[in-house]
């Protein structure tokens, strides 16, 4: 009996940290710069994923406000933390055609500060769905990630002063 509750035990750890990894997602800036994520070396990493057309606006909602907290760190304590953000349109299936029309959109129409974080990408979705369980497509997901790639945190649909607060908390820790 000891046996098979270990066996359990172990298959279910190994499951659980296989998770906890942040897939690999490619893809590119509207300046033209190739990155692939997650980036590792900064204490934390914050991604937003969407991927698809209602999910896009939502996940723009949360440019300004976590560019403004997390990368020019206006607010109290954003100076006491390290952190990469990205946010990662993707897309997939019919709307890979849309790939092009939109990067070009945003080229033409993005603040400078942001176009560096947003990451434009045509990944296929089903490993990422099941990866980082996306069971909503019509929402955005947020993950914050460690030093290693490993998810610390995630949030998931439209933003909020307390869903972004959430966030900075972990980043303090």
């Amino acid at each position: 009996m000891r046996s098979i509750i270990l066996f359990g035990t172990l298959a279910f750890s190994v499951v659980v940290n296989a998770q906890t990894v942040f897939p690999v997602i490619t893809g590119e800036t509207a300046s033209g710069n190739t990155i692939t994520l997650p980036v590792k070396g900064k204490q934390w990493t914050v991604i937003g994923v969407a991927y698809s057309q209602k999910a896009t606006p939502v996940l723009e909602e949360w440019y300004e406000p976590a560019y403004l907290r997390f990368i020019a760190k206006h607010g109290l304590m954003a100076g006491s933390y390290d952190a990469d953000v990205y946010f990662v349109p993707l897309f997939v299936g019919v709307n890979k055609a849309a790939y092009e029309p939109s990067l070009n959109k945003f080229r033409k129409s993005a603040d400078p500060g942001i176009v560096d974080h947003v990451i434009f990408s045509k990944t296929d979705i089903e490993p990422l769905k099941a990866a980082l369980d996306l069971t909503e497509k019509d929402i955005p997901y947020f993950f914050v990630l460690d030093a290693e790639g490993r998810i610390v945190h995630r949030e998931k649909g439209a933003f909020t002063d307390d869903k972004l607060e959430s966030i900075e908390e972990v980043l303090m820790d």
